[in-house]
């Protein structure tokens, strides 16, 4: 994470917004820093001055400013943040930012949670550098509402154009990233979910020459032996055993299991429905746990990435295992961080231009939790990077309260203190913070930074 001021994050990931007029792009800065300094906290109780309050609700109303807009500026940040990186993974999912306030009700679609919910859905790409262990940044994001006089016509599915379809949002997204990132995208791997086992967005994919990983969401047909994927990779040598930590999470014990590992190049055949389709060729690699558990692991894996040895199918499967990245993203995003879902605006609009400018926020806290693994070239990199130089003295006092150490401490000492000045506790013994204990004590260590700036300058003052 940069060692900046919110304010001047804000510059940075906003300045260049194109809103048809610079005085909202000023105040798009202003709510941004605003927001990045309080995160979580509603518009109506921010520390702000009833002037740049009535400010920030006059840019959330009004009908001629985009969210598109507000966040092709961020996304070009991103863009040129990846740059700096010889591998990247544009880590993918989809997820809804859900209300159930009336006012809302007229201006927002359907959800499946019956008729008292409503919801803004979102596609996101958030680029990760497995190199290096940082979050990026976001490079892609898809917002819509679905038409609620529709509800129930799921039947029509199958009918309906694939580019009518919500799934086509997945081919979409490829080639909105694709126009960001130009030549740099032969860097990137997009790393997706079962939802993305999609036969045209393989297709497009593929005649695209875009890298992936995407896990089978079914035993589609095959070309060899004119069979089913699955039975076919049963009939696969396991070419060896990988063992794989299983983190606790919510009322999942931590657990360690073991996997066999299959890999094989293989020929998706064109569905039944799409016989002049041309067939896909790929790779495929099976990562499966042993043992006769019926909720064992499995993944099945299709694959642009080239699989010649057992080191390429776990390069492979490690890029998948940082898929859940984007799920925590939104979680930080929804109700973790920003708490976008408690917004309570009178109308979808509104809600969207909040929403777009959380989003970047959120990637923001996230990049807090990976500051202890940034070590470039791998050498530990000293916590001044992060906090820079007056910052990491001051957090030093207030957490160890002894003289500062001849050698400034690494990114995973200001890591742990900052959660420790959050109220972290590490009672589960995981070694991980959660953003929010993160946040609070960045926000804390800020307040205790101003403090002494204000003392200096006071005395300098001779006040």
């Amino acid at each position: 994470m940069e060692n900046l001021t919110p304010m001047k994050w804000a510059q940075v990931q906003f300045g260049l917004a194109k809103l048809n007029d610079p005085r909202r792009t000023q105040r798009l800065i202003s709510m941004a820093a605003s927001l990045a300094n309080q995160p979580g906290v509603a518009v109506s109780k921010l520390a702000i001055s009833p002037a740049d309050m009535e400010g920030a609700y006059r840019f959330i109303r009004n009908d001629q400013i985009q969210p598109n807009d507000i966040a092709e500026s961020g996304f070009q940040v991103t863009a040129q943040h990846a740059q700096d990186h010889s591998l990247l993974l544009a880590l993918e999912d989809t997820t809804s930012l859900t209300y159930q306030h009336k006012s809302v009700r007229d201006t927002l679609g359907h959800t499946n949670q019956g008729n008292r919910s409503r919801a803004l859905l979102a596609h996101s790409i958030l680029l990760f550098a497995p190199n290096t262990h940082q979050v990026v940044g976001l490079i892609e994001q898809q917002r819509w509402s679905r038409d609620i006089s529709k509800r129930g016509q799921g039947h029509q599915h199958a009918s309906r154009p694939y580019k009518e379809k919500e799934s086509y949002k997945w081919e979409k997204a490829s080639q909105n990233m694709s126009t960001r990132l130009g030549e740099h995208l032969s860097s990137v791997i997009s790393v997706c979910d079962r939802e993305a086992d999609i036969y045209e967005y393989l297709t497009y994919k593929t005649e695209q020459q875009q890298r992936f990983v995407v896990r089978s969401m079914q035993s589609r047909c095959i070309k060899e032996h004119d069979q089913k994927l699955y039975d076919y990779s049963n009939k696969l040598p396991v070419v060896d055993l990988k063992t794989l930590n299983i983190p606790q999470r919510g009322g999942r014990k931590a657990r360690d299991v073991e996997l066999e590992i299959r890999y094989a190049p293989v020929t998706l055949k064109a569905p039944a429905n799409k016989v002049s389709e041309p067939d896909i060729p790929l790779y495929y690699v099976s990562c499966i746990e042993r043992g006769e558990d019926k909720d064992k692991l499995a993944w099945h894996l299709l694959t642009s990435e080239v699989i010649n040895s057992y080191d390429d199918a776990i390069a492979v499967i490690s890029y998948y295992e940082h898929r859940w990245l984007v799920e925590d993203y939104h979680k930080v995003w929804k109700t973790g961080g920003t708490d976008v879902e408690a917004l309570r605006m009178q109308c979808g609009e509104n809600l969207e231009r909040m929403s777009v400018i959380l989003a970047f926020v959120a990637t923001r806290l996230l990049q807090l939790r990976f500051m202890k693994y940034v070590e470039p070239k791998g050498d530990v990199m000293s916590c001044e990077v992060v906090l820079g130089h007056k910052a990491w003295k001051l957090l030093w006092f207030k957490t160890v309260g002894k003289p500062l150490p001849t050698q400034v401490p690494d990114t995973h000492w200001a890591y742990e203190s900052l959660a420790r000045l959050g109220g972290w506790k590490d009672t589960k013994r995981t070694g991980r913070a959660s953003v929010q204990v993160l946040w609070e004590g960045w926000f804390k260590l800020q307040t205790i930074l101003e403090g002494y700036e204000l003392a200096m300058s006071l005395e300098r003052a001779d006040l």
